[in-house]
């Protein structure tokens, strides 16, 4: 105990000689404090922020505010609330508390020693509170954000006077798809600061990514990897989320630094390309023995594999994938081989709008005409397009899209038009075909093309103009084959008009434009909906019907998110029904669908105080009984622990509900 005091002693030392240095004589204290907290400091004097206790404390939002924030973050708070429990298990009674933000750097929740957190509510380090470094200063929350790292701030290299009674150890929170979602914190009193803090809050976020990344690809197969056989099923551990027929859906982090790749020539890319070995020899070879594992060779470096989750069947394993997939977004499922593939005549359920625009898409079929789908966000325009394709002459070549919303700047020119090996740093040595070269003989799809920045505009018309791709590094022209259909929600003409769109590239693309209809003005709703529930439950075996009241609930209600909201609502519906139920009636549809609509079309009613499903997870994001858990979960909260009340907002009876709530 005197080491330690003793060490924590030279410690205060140097940093009151630090702030000294920098805050009285505006000098830099190199190698008195931690770079990491020198930089923040800056920051913070860039901010505008006093380094004072004078600086006001911003109070904690409302607690409705907070519950709207507590939604929005559901998935993270479902897997980081177990994780922050067994933490504090580990550090209970030591006068500390452990905390969940969200990427803003919210206190989204808080658990910790009842002493500790009436100090820490006299400095708002409470749920609801925010901690963004330009906020309150260097803190491990907002500054482990800032620098997505973990990071130690103890005492006084809070920028602010008043948080130097703390001791904050913090590390970010990745979500599977490579964004920063959140950071976990370990705070507490700055005499009481255990060294070994760090390291447990680093292995606790660690924890949470895992599980976020196999909760959002529980229905993948989940490549699990590691130069080290004992590090299979740790937090350690490369994890990638694969499609049946070979597509990389996902790589977390760890997976990015032990092959040695960036993410973006990972996803969207077919196994092949990204671990050297074949998907369906690897399925076949560890089918029998699921705890098993195997060696394969990457960039000549020896991993060790294991293959978890949802493997194909046989008959899907048996494929040999030597050709890149069409390249398909990330959350998409592949069509079985039960499964009709979706053409035109599909699309047809009996809207007259809908009938026009597939009427005038398939006059254009074989021909070397450029497509434009207009029409809301949700609204089906990459169903049309893949629909468009399939029912043409180029239907068993590829089918390519890229999101031009969804990419990051930087990122579209290299998605879009490959690059050279060694092009930039972090570039793959063999280099990497862009989709236009993946579309060749086929297809591209350019979802949201209104949000491609100028620049990039310029060079896809060249390409439409010469038909060749000059890839990035390179200065080789590629022949192009392509057929091209774009989409976008944005008005092209009034983006033309303010500049932020090119002109003769607008009319280089309008070659024929479809504009499809609003799910509110369609007159197939019906349809549609039996359509969708048969899709949701072939798997299921018992097709589930619909009461009158459901329908025309349904039919009534302006669905602002479209078809990808109906679907939704699907969904849920379907997994709050009990394993021998068959009819979806009002109670299982969320409240707001019988709400009156305000004004327009397309305006509903202020959302209810509860709605347990509207944070529900998209296609793809997780199994039917995980939805209806988390909708479970929700309304337990909102009713405030009250079964009876959950069960009532939900329709259903106490022992469902008990039922839904034990599933996982």
């Amino acid at each position: 105990m005197g080491q330690m005091q003793l060490v924590a002693e030279v410690h205060g030392e140097r940093l009151q000689q630090a702030r000294q240095l920098f805050f009285d004589r505006g000098l830099v204290p190199e190698g008195l404090v931690d770079p990491l907290i020198i930089r923040s400091w800056e920051r913070c004097r860039r901010f505008g922020l006093g380094d004072t206790g004078l600086t006001p404390v911003l109070s904690p939002m409302d607690r409705v505010a907070l519950k709207t924030e507590q939604e929005r973050n559901l998935c993270l708070l479902i897997q980081g609330r177990p994780i922050m429990e067994h933490v504090f298990e580990q550090i209970r009674d030591s006068g500390s508390m452990v905390i969940l933000a969200d990427a803003n750097g919210l206190l989204l929740e808080t658990v910790g020693d009842a002493d500790f957190v009436s100090r820490a509510d006299r400095v708002a380090l409470s749920a609801g509170a925010s901690w963004d470094e330009n906020v309150v200063g260097t803190n491990a929350v907002g500054t482990a954000l800032l620098e997505e790292t973990p990071v130690s701030v103890l005492g006084s290299e809070h920028f602010l006077e008043h948080n130097g009674f703390l001791t904050c150890c913090a590390s970010p929170i990745f979500g599977p798809d490579g964004r920063l979602i959140g950071v976990l914190d370990i705070s507490g009193d700055y005499r009481s600061h255990q060294r070994h803090t760090l390291g447990l809050v680093r292995l606790s976020s660690a924890i949470v990514e895992k599980r976020l990344f196999e909760a959002v690809h529980a229905r993948d197969i989940l490549v699990c990897f590691h130069p080290r056989a004992d590090y299979l099923g740790s937090p350690k551990e490369g994890l990638a989320a694969v499609t049946p027929d070979g597509q990389v859906l996902a790589i977390n982090r760890n997976g990015t630094e032990i092959l040695g790749i960036r993410q973006v020539d990972a996803v969207r890319r077919d196994f092949s390309m990204v671990f050297e070995s074949n998907l369906s020899a690897l399925v076949d070879r560890l089918r029998h023995n699921p705890q098993g594992s195997c060696e394969i060779h990457v960039n000549g470096k020896a991993i060790h594999l294991q293959l978890r989750g949802q493997l194909p069947p046989l008959a899907v394993a048996g494929r040999v994938f030597d050709e890149i997939p069409a390249a398909r977004p990330a959350a998409r499922r592949p069509e079985s081989a039960g499964t009709p593939k979706l053409t035109l005549d599909t699309l047809n359920t009996g809207d007259g709008r809908l009938q026009a625009a597939i009427d005038r898409a398939r006059r254009m079929l074989g021909r070397d005409i450029p497509i434009l789908i207009q029409g809301e966000s949700g609204a089906g325009k990459e169903m049309f397009a893949k629909a468009f394709h399939n029912s043409g002459p180029r239907r068993d070549s590829a089918f390519v899209a890229l999101n031009c919303a969804s990419i990051p700047e930087t990122l579209i020119e290299s998605e879009l038009f490959g690059y050279q090996g060694g092009a930039f740093t972090g570039a793959r040595k063999e280099g990497a075909p862009g989709k236009i070269q993946q579309a060749h003989g086929g297809t591209l799809f350019l979802d949201e093309i209104g949000d491609m920045p100028l620049n990039l505009q310029a060079r896809l018309l060249r390409v439409l103009q010469e038909r060749c791709v000059t890839p990035l590094g390179s200065t080789r022209a590629i022949q192009v084959d392509i057929s091209l259909v774009c989409a976008t929600h944005r008005k092209l003409r009034e983006e033309v008009a303010r500049g932020t769109f090119r002109e003769d590239l607008y009319y280089r693309l309008n070659g024929m434009s479809v504009t499809l209809p609003a799910l509110r003005e369609r007159t197939d709703i019906r349809t549609l909906v039996s359509k969708l529930a048969a899709a949701e439950t072939a798997s299921r075996g018992n097709p589930v019907r619909f009461s009158e009241g459901a329908l025309q609930a349904m039919e009534h209600y302006a669905w602002p998110g479209n078809i990808r909201q109906l679907f939704n609502v699907i969904r849920v519906a379907i997994a709050l029904l009990d394993d021998a139920e068959t009819l979806i009636t009002e109670t299982h549809l969320p409240e707001e669908l019988f709400e009156a609509p305000l004004g327009g079309a397309g305006s509903t009613a202020s959302a209810p105080a509860f709605d347990p499903w509207a944070a529900a997870p998209l296609e793809g994001a997780s199994s039917l009984d995980a939805i209806s858990r988390q909708a479970a979960l929700r309304a337990l909260e909102a009713a405030g622990g009250n079964i009876s009340s959950a069960a009532r907002q939900l329709g259903i009876s106490r022992n469902t509900l008990y039922r839904k709530l034990g599933r996982m």
